[in-house]
């Protein structure tokens, strides 16, 4: 299954614009979301085929949104990138022990983004 909905929940108004323009450059189809509880309910409804989530937010952070959305029978095959400005290895490891499929650092950059998703595609096609 090749990627094309894409899902972004971050609470930065300019950050949800910056990578709503690379994706939407890509041809990609992008939603977003202000916070955990909003995507939650985008996820239920826009079936998103990957996500890109952020960490620190207002309400439940993006760790506790991922760990809930892996462990969700509804949502669990759903694959989330976290993007976020908390650059520690410890944090990382935090990230992908939630469920996290990739982990990058803000500022995302573009070219590395799409590599990324490029990379799951090709990994999706051989499951």
């Amino acid at each position: 299954m090749k990627i094309q909905r894409i899902l972004i929940v971050d609470d930065s108004q300019t950050e949800r614009y910056f990578l709503s323009d690379i994706l939407l450059r890509n041809g990609f189809s992008v939603s977003t979301a202000a916070n955990g509880e909003e995507a939650l309910l985008k996820i239920k409804s826009d079936k998103p085929e990957l996500i890109l989530m952020d960490v620190v937010m207002p309400g439940k952070n993006g760790y506790q949104i991922t760990r809930a959305i892996t462990r969700d029978p509804e949502m669990e095959g759903v694959p989330i990138f976290i993007c976020t400005s908390k650059g520690q290895e410890t944090d990382r490891i935090w990230g992908m022990r939630q469920g996290a499929r990739d982990y990058l650092v803000k500022p995302i950059n573009a070219e590395e983004l799409l590599r990324k998703i490029a990379a799951l595609n090709v990994a999706t096609e051989h499951d």
